[in-house]
């Protein structure tokens, strides 16, 4: 029989979020999904809602708790990357202050209210207004490691990035990454670009969280599902590549390109095109995981993303 389903809204830092919850004619694990944690990043969000849906109508074992827009601010100002209250990146926040801006009362609220006690966690992202991007699903190193790596395998998407500590560490203070510190098997999963919303990236975050959710045991891959996975690719850093100058980026690769150790990947030049600043190397061997998709950028402005072995 279908899940009931509860659909209501709940107020964290002060927001109204919406929030679905479905719950299985039988007993089973909680899984948590959280898109829009980026209020721009519109191809998780459509997936997120559209799987909601379609799961409404088939048999479940156990809970699914899932905000489809968590960035309810930034969602209505159309505004990237962060709260637009605050300026502050609410992925680089949590577990969040409760005494804290905006950004980190509303980490804070997520984790405590929605992520804690979790049996497994995803967040659901995609490339923003001007990020190109190569899907992928990140997990965590730690203790719910193992079990993690399996929630970004079964995300059916082309790399599985393992984040570890230490110099390689691209941010800090994602809601995976306090998920995965609290002991909570939890990923970031990626599909979509650029703000945009094409039918292809959001298959993917519905056909990855049924893969989750098959995973799992709380249901099974709903009719014309393909059972087997893509292929995927391990990779085991992520390098996030930032320019020195401000200018005019302009980059010699595509999101998914292979570059070589030592490859020329992009220019950084004046705005009147007669001088080169830089000249932007990768410094392994990778595949091009995003890249910033707009010429303008800042002074040690984030360039791209270099995933390697």
């Amino acid at each position: 029989m279908p899940p009931t389903l509860a659909r209501r809204s709940l107020e964290l830092a002060g927001l109204s979020v919406p929030l679905i919850e479905l719950t299985g004619s039988s007993a089973g694990p909680l899984l948590t999904v959280i898109a829009g944690v980026h209020g721009c990043e519109y191809a998780s969000m459509a997936g997120v809602r559209r799987w909601l849906r379609e799961l409404a109508a088939r048999e479940l074992r156990g809970r699914v708790r899932a905000v489809p827009v968590l960035n309810v601010t930034a969602f209505a100002a159309r505004t990237p990357f962060v709260v637009p209250e605050d300026g502050k990146n609410l992925n680089r926040c949590f577990p969040g202050d409760p005494a804290g801006t905006l950004a980190e009362r509303l980490a804070h609220d997520a984790f405590t209210q929605l992520i804690a006690g979790s049996d497994a966690y995803i967040d659901a992202h995609c490339g923003d207004l001007v990020e190109a991007l190569q899907p992928f699903a990140l997990y965590e190193a730690g203790p719910a490691e193992e079990r993690a790596r399996e929630l970004a395998a079964a995300y059916r998407l082309p790399y599985v990035i393992r984040q570890v500590a230490g110099p390689d560490r691209a941010v800090s203070g994602t809601s995976s990454g306090a998920a995965a510190a609290a002991g909570i098997p939890a990923i970031t999963a990626e599909a979509g670009e650029c703000g945009l919303v094409p039918e292809q990236a959001v298959a993917l975050h519905v056909a990855g969280l049924n893969g989750v959710l098959e995973l799992l045991g709380m249901a099974e891959l709903p009719p014309g599902a393909p059972a087997r996975r893509p292929r995927q690719t391990q990779l085991d850093r992520f390098l996030w590549l930032r320019g020195r100058h401000a200018g005019w980026w302009e980059p010699a690769v595509g999101a998914g390109d292979t570059v070589a150790a030592g490859q020329v990947i992009g220019t950084v030049s004046t705005l009147d095109g007669t001088d080169v600043l830089e000249e932007v190397v990768a410094p392994v061997a990778g595949v091009i995981i995003f890249l910033t998709s707009s010429p303008a950028v800042a002074a040690d402005g984030l360039l791209l993303g270099l995933g390697a072995r």
